[in-house]
């Protein structure tokens, strides 16, 4: 009965303790976010205006190829866009009877008009022609011989002929056929020097008052991103294109780089209208969109939430503008648990 008793008075004692404890304050550790940062960083950015176009021969270096009397197209040996080079065989050309009648005519005229000369010449030394009858005898022959060249440079002379490449290019247009018949100075087919090839690009008009001659330009193959052309604008039309709505604008390929390019692909033209500096920071680094973009910068330990605008992007870089400066560190990964002035450790 003692001990009970004695234990009684201790828990009557205890009491007033626990209720004591129970009664203090408790304090908590602040919590804080683990974070990866990056500078803000200052570059050169220029300001591009991309147009799509193809890759065409440069107009100044195509070569339209004629028949020069009509005929039959006895044989073709060359297709369309097919590559020739100077003296290569393109077609055989078999003289129209009615072109080939009329050089035997022209000849005939030379003769006689030769004949006569001599005849007007005998006659004169016997005294029974007038020396201005011997000039009009001339001039005759003077006149046939004329007709007669012109035939034989336009290929009447012969029965048959084959024309050739007159130099190194691309048929980019065939419009005869074998067995087809021909009138004189029907257009057969145009040859596009290899070598001199035109990027040609559709720009919007109301974008043509920042393009002019000597512009750069960066000319990227669509379906090969790898070949780039280092360029610049050559000319600028004056007119809309009917068929695409847009203003063309022709930079000249360099000849070195041609061969990494065919005729007819479809490409983009990065055109650089100027070089400005401006500040990047990773993509990662930019929070919510339009007018809610903002980034977490580090100020005494702490996130410091930034309004920022984004303008252009370079790479993996996007430009921003707001209270930043180069150097000031940003948080790139970790920042969608922060807060403003939330304490934050960063990976070492």
């Amino acid at each position: 009965m003692i001990v009970l008793s004695g234990l009684r008075r201790i828990g009557i004692c205890l009491m007033p303790i626990c209720a004591l404890i129970n009664t203090l304050p408790v304090f908590a550790e602040e919590p804080s976010v683990l974070v990866e940062t990056s500078k803000v960083v200052e570059e050169s950015m220029t300001e591009s205006l991309a147009a799509f176009g193809v890759l065409d021969p440069d107009p100044d270096q195509v070569l339209s190829l004629s028949l020069p009397h009509a005929g039959l197209i006895n044989r073709v040996w060359v297709r369309l866009g097919q590559r020739v080079k100077s003296g290569d065989q393109l077609l055989e050309v078999v003289t129209a009877p009615d072109a080939r009648m009329q050089y035997l005519q022209a000849q005939s005229a030379v003769d006689f008009a030769q004949r006569e000369l001599d005849r007007q010449q005998r006659l004169l030394d016997d005294k029974l022609a007038t020396k201005a009858q011997v000039d009009a005898a001339g001039r005759d022959l003077k006149d046939a011989q004329a007709t007669l060249d012109s035939l034989q440079k336009r290929g009447m002379d012969l029965v048959q002929e084959i024309l050739r490449a007159p130099l190194d290019g691309i048929i980019t247009r065939l419009d005869v056929s074998q067995g087809q018949r021909v009138q004189a100075d029907t257009t057969a087919m145009l040859i596009a020097a290899e070598k001199r090839l035109v990027a040609r690009l559709g720009v919007e008009p109301e974008d043509l008052g920042a393009v002019h001659a000597g512009t750069p330009v960066t000319i990227t193959s669509i379906f090969v991103p790898d070949i780039q052309v280092e360029s610049e604008v050559r000319e600028v039309h004056a007119m809309i294109n009917p068929d695409t709505l847009l203003v063309e604008v022709l930079a000249p390929i360099p000849e070195g780089q041609t061969d990494r390019l065919v005729l007819g692909s479809r490409i983009l033209g990065q055109i650089h209208l100027s070089t400005r500096q401006g500040l990047f920071v990773p993509r990662s680094a930019v929070l919510g969109q339009d007018v809610d973009a903002h980034v977490f910068a580090i100020n005494a330990g702490r996130a410091q939430r930034i309004a920022v605008q984004t303008g252009d992007e370079n790479g993996d870089l996007v430009e921003v503008s707001g209270t930043l400066a180069a150097g000031d560190e940003v948080v790139v990964r970790g920042n969608y648990q922060l807060s403003d002035g939330m304490l934050v450790r960063q990976q070492p």
